[in-house]
């Protein structure tokens, strides 16, 4: 592939000590300890989620603060289920569109903004073994906190590419013989029915307006999820996981 200053998997030079961001959640700390390319900085867990990641805290050289669970509520707030512990860490670093694994399948989401949705669809891209997730660099949310809690670890464990322009993104991924099928509820096309092949990006829009038009410009096919009753609109993450799952088991 090309390599030009104007590609749209180009990533920019950043400092690595610089957006330190929040975790919580036993799933999501669990795997950013597990995580070598994760950078953490410290940690604070009660009496309980200390001791259930000491072996982690352990191999890191990290001494957990012990707190109280309202500590940890003032912090995150009361609503927020941190489950004992909160640590901090350096931000992942986004891979370029030459770094992803193009052997399988993509998870591609244009421009989804809702935090939870993106994590559970992670977490479905991490249990249907696909390579990649690709989204925007804008319109995104952050990788962090309530994200990282949805995803259930998975945020650590799925390679991310953030790109400036999906278009370009998905152009590029297209020349590299990629099968690009977007996901709208008004296709005539049935996902059952469309053909999949490896390598393959499964590309999903937000709630309500779907896919923008230049999107749907760059996909090989539009196809829908077939339901069985009037009430046919599906969850984005929901969306990912059926369709993750229909990749999983017809791809050829």
């Amino acid at each position: 592939m090309a390599r030009g200053g104007a590609r749209a998997g180009r990533k920019p030079a950043k400092n690595p000590d610089s957006g330190r961001v929040q975790l919580f959640g036993l799933h999501a700390v669990e795997a950013a300890l597990a995580n070598e390319k994760r950078r953490v900085y410290s940690i604070q867990a009660t009496e309980n989620a200390a001791h259930r990641l000491e072996p982690l805290t352990a191999r890191r050289g990290l001494e957990p603060k012990r707190v109280l669970p309202k500590a940890l509520d003032r912090q995150l707030g009361a609503d927020t289920v941190h489950q004992g512990v909160l640590l901090e860490v350096g931000p992942l670093e986004s891979l370029t569109l030459e770094e992803l694994d193009l052997s399988g399948t993509l998870l591609v989401l244009d421009q989804v903004t809702d935090p939870h949705n993106v994590g559970a669809a992670l977490r479905s891209a991490a249990a249907f073994g696909a390579k990649g997730l690709v989204m925007t660099q804008r319109h995104s949310p952050p990788l962090s906190g309530v994200l990282a809690k949805s995803a259930s670890g998975a945020l650590d464990l799925v390679p991310i590419a953030q790109v400036r322009n999906l278009a370009e993104a998905m152009a590029e991924l297209g020349e590299q013989g990629v099968t690009r099928l977007g996901l709208a509820e008004e296709s005539e096309l049935a996902l059952e029915e469309a053909p999949l092949t490896y390598p393959l990006a499964l590309v999903l829009g937000a709630e309500g307006r779907g896919l923008r038009q230049l999107t749907r410009d760059h996909c090989d096919v539009l196809c829908r999820i077939s339901t069985v009753s009037a009430f046919a609109s599906l969850n984005v993450s929901n969306a990912a996981a059926v369709a993750l799952h229909w990749a999983q088991v017809r791809v050829k």
